[in-house]
This record gives C-alpha cells, sequence and structure tokens, in this order.
C-alpha cells in the first residue's frame, strides 16, 4: 500500500458535530474503526479518513445532511458498497462520509413497464433476487455485488455491457440531492424524452461531485428463455481477440464474453479451486430462443476453431453457470494472492473494437518485459480490458515500474482514440489521463461543477482539480 502522510487540519467544529449529533443520533459515528472503513479501498491508494459517517435511512436525512454541512463549510462525500477501485469514495479532504447501505429499498416494480424504482443503497444481487418471480431482471453486473447509487454514480458496466449496455442505458431517472440541499428528479420514467437538458446523464458517472444520488429508475429486461455458457481456451492470446471480434462483426449478439490470459487462469485455478487448461481463455454467455442460442452457438464455435480454439465446454445449468461467472468475478482478488500479502493495482482502458487486438498484445508485451505479476482480463466484447498487478509493498520501485506500465498502457488506448477508462471511474486515479483524453472539454467540466458546487463540498478532489 502507498502510505502518504494526509494533510493536517482541524478538527470538526463543536458546534456542527453538535448539531450532527441532534440530527442523526446513533447514527452519527465518530470512531476510528468506522471511519477506517469509508477511507480506505482494496486498491494502491493511500488511507484518507473521513472526520465522521452519517448512516443515512431516507432521502430527507441525506439533504439534511447535506445542508448542515454546507453550512459549515464541511466536505461531504457519499459511499456505497466502497468497491469503487479508482479511490472514487475516498474523503481525500475529510469531512463527512454519508453511507448509504441503509437506504436498500426497493420501492416499485412496474412489471409491465419494464421498470423498477430503488434506494441508492439497494445491491444488485438482492435486486434481481426480488425480480426473479417478475421474470425480468436487471442485467448490468460489474462484479462486485455493488449499489445500485455507486454503479450510478460510477458509470458502471461490466460483464453484460456488451448486449445490454451500461449504467448510461439502464437509468430512466434519478432523486439527487444536489449541493444546496435541494431534492431534484432528473426524469419521469418515459422511455423517451425532449424535456429540457438531460440531467439523467449528467449526473450518471459523476462519482458524487454534483450531487448524492438517493434513488433510482431503472430498465430492466426479460429473463431469456434460453441461457448457455461456454468456456474455449485458445493456443494464442490473438486468436482469442480475433475471435471476438468476428463474432460481433458477423452480428452474434453475445450476452458475455470474457477474456482471461494464461496468466489470469491459473491464478483462478489456484483461488477457486478448478482445472481449466491455463491458457488464454474466452468466457462466453449466449441468451435468446433456444433456436438462436444453437445459432448464435454453431457460429462461435466455427470462427474459435479457426483461431486456434480448443474444446468448448458446454452448460445451461444454473449451477454451473454460476460456478463459472462466481470464479471471474473473483478473478482479481485471484490475480492479487499469487504473491502473499500483496497489493493490487488494476487499471482498465476501452478502445475502438478493431483495435483491440493490437492493444492487448501491446500490453502483454510490456507487462513481460517487467517483473511485477499481471494478468489481463476484460470485457472484450466492448473493447475494455483490465491489468491487474500485484504489488510487493516492501518493494516501493514496484509501484514505479507498474506506474510507468500504466501510463503507456493508457497513452496507447488515448492514441487509438480510446479511453482511458471504460468502467472504474476517473477518481483521483486518473485525473491527468481525463486532461489528455478531452482537453479543453474538461474545463466545461469545470463549470458545471462550479455552477452546482460553488464551494466544491461535494466529493471534493474527484475527477478534476478546480
Amino acid at each position: 500500500m502507498m502510505h502518504v502522510t494526509p494533510p493536517t487540519r482541524p478538527p470538526l467544529d463543536e458546534g456542527f458535530v453538535a448539531s450532527l449529533r441532534q440530527r442523526f443520533g446513533d447514527a452519527l459515528a465518530l470512531g476510528e474503526g468506522i471511519r477506517r472503513q469509508h477511507g480506505t479501498s482494496e486498491a494502491h491508494f493511500a488511507e484518507a479518513l473521513p472526520d465522521a459517517v452519517v448512516f443515512a435511512a431516507s432521502t430527507e436525512e441525506v439533504a439534511d445532511c447535506v445542508r448542515l454541512c454546507v453550512a459549515a463549510g464541511v466536505a461531504i462525500v457519499p459511499f456505497g458498497a466502497g468497491t469503487s477501485i479508482e479511490g472514487n469514495a475516498l474523503p481525500v479532504n475529510g469531512g463527512v462520509s454519508i453511507n448509504l447501505a441503509r437506504m436498500d429499498a426497493i420501492l416499485a416494480v412496474n412489471a409491465e413497464d419494464f421498470d423498477c424504482t430503488v434506494q441508492a443503497g439497494c445491491r444488485r444481487e438482492e435486486l434481481n433476487a426480488h425480480l426473479r418471480d417478475t421474470g425480468l431482471f436487471f442485467p448490468i453486473d460489474p462484479g462486485a455485488n455493488a449499489t445500485i447509487g455507486g454503479m450510478a454514480s460510477t458509470r458502471a458496466s461490466g460483464t453484460n455491457a456488451v448486449r445490454y449496455g451500461t449504467m448510461r442505458e439502464a437509468v430512466l431517472s434519478l432523486t439527487v440531492v444536489t449541493a444546496d440541499g435541494k431534492v431534484i428528479r432528473t426524469a419521469t420514467r418515459a422511455r423517451k424524452s425532449a424535456a429540457g437538458y438531460d440531467l439523467t446523464r449528467l449526473f450518471v458517472g459523476s462519482e458524487g461531485t454534483l450531487g448524492i444520488i438517493t434513488e433510482v429508475t431503472l430498465r430492466l429486461h426479460p429473463i431469456p428463455e434460453q441461457i448457455m455458457s461456454a468456456v474455449c481456451g485458445f493456443d494464442s492470446l490473438q486468436g482469442a481477440v480475433d475471435t471476438v471480434v468476428q463474432s460481433i462483426q458477423c452480428g452474434v449478439p453475445l450476452a458475455r464474453v470474457e477474456i482471461l490470459d494464461d496468466r489470469q487462469m491459473a491464478a483462478v485455478n489456484a483461488w477457486s479451486k478448478l482445472t481449466y487448461p491455463e491458457v488464454t481463455t474466452l468466457f462466453f454467455e449466449f441468451h435468446g430462443s433456444p433456436a438462436g442460442v444453437a445459432e448464435q452457438v454453431e457460429t462461435v464455435a466455427a470462427l474459435a476453431e479457426a483461431n486456434g480454439g480448443g474444446e468448448f465446454a458446454w452448460s445451461n445449468q444454473p449451477e454451473e453457470r454460476a460456478k463459472l461467472w462466481k470464479a471471474r468475478h473473483e478473478a482479481y482478488y485471484a490475480a492479487v494472492n499469487v504473491r502473499p500479502g500483496a497489493v493490487g493495482w488494476t487499471t482498465d482502458v476501452c478502445v475502438p473494437i478493431s483495435r483491440l487486438p493490437e492493444c492487448i498484445l501491446q500490453t502483454r508485451a510490456d507487462i513481460d518485459a517487467g517483473s511485477v505479476p499481471a494478468s489481463i482480463l476484460g470485457h472484450v466484447g466492448d473493447g475494455n480490458f483490465h491489468v491487474i498487478f500485484s504489488i510487493d509493498p516492501a518493494r516501493p520501485h514496484e509501484f514505479e515500474e507498474v506506474e510507468a506500465i500504466n501510463r503507456r498502457l493508457v497513452e496507447r488506448a488515448i492514441a487509438m482514440d480510446g479511453t482511458c477508462t471504460g468502467e472504474h471511474g476517473i477518481g483521483i486515479g486518473k485525473q491527468d489521463w481525463l486532461v489528455a483524453e478531452l482537453g479543453d472539454a474538461v474545463d466545461t467540466m469545470r463549470v458545471l461543477k462550479r455552477a452546482l458546487d460553488p464551494q466544491n463540498l461535494m466529493n471534493p478532489g474527484k475527477i478534476f482539480s478546480l
């Protein structure tokens, strides 16, 4: 873990703390243990503890907390499940972390309209368990059992994005507490609208820097009639990536397609007690009617064979599919723990699909030339992949080496007209690359930030500096 001395700042004013205590009672936490839970992450960033934590139970409580903080000039940082990995929820300026985990209600399910409304603290797995009997599901799957509010705040995507899109497409409307303590609703449940500015998309991906999302209305999808999963190993990284690109070019509506290189497969086998061949591997999932799935499978199998793919391991059994995707979702922990006591550093980029083979192969060569164990995995169906490094914290030079590899990776992606982050967000980790990617457009973002949060109290220090 990279440790830096946090900036010194005066303690919270006693009168302000008393006002928080009067309003929130036992829902206000000042102990170091709770504050540390809200000031550390699973990634390599230094801890940054809040001065206080408020466990909000309603939109009204969030608004009351924001008003008190704004009046006192105290920073406000929303906190969901704490699964973000670019330091998105670290309170770098101290202040109050507002924990939304208690706001986990499913407020409405409109099955006939294919939508639902939930509080921000609702977890995606619990939502899908609730929806199961309706024949509908919420497809956005970033891997972690994240909160819906956090997923909206970081514009999350994940394994199903190639078929169902990201949170950008999934969110119909938001309830947001703004920086002046007002409660606004950004849109109705209508499937389309030309009414004014698209405030929903403004707040989706804003990482809590413009306001705090407290309720989310989501687009739902029918549970597919047939779901088939498959695993296929390849004799080369190039062959695996080419299979994905060609499948998409052939119009195959892949629901999921994940790539794990040979190092990642070795880590997954060790961590999840599996026995897959330790070669570059694709995890597939196909959704549709039985006839449609059979046609998809036939096309992809032929492409894989032509590109050096081995035997497919197929399954339409829920238990087998769950085991497969559980192993994929735990790939981060598997990769980091190839070295006992290691610290994880994970990064992601996204490039146009035609440039994906080139970007991945050049990145693999860069990693192979280094000394830090690392693996590649990702949602290759939409051009998004990750690199996970396993760093020995007793070797500071490894952080420098990884930083250099990450810099070259991001520069490579941007040069290909890609992005420095496909789904992790900017947080504190990729602010320089945001400017490199979008240039003067970042100044427009700053104008919006100043207009909506003139005191710079909403998750300050994230996305860009003012």
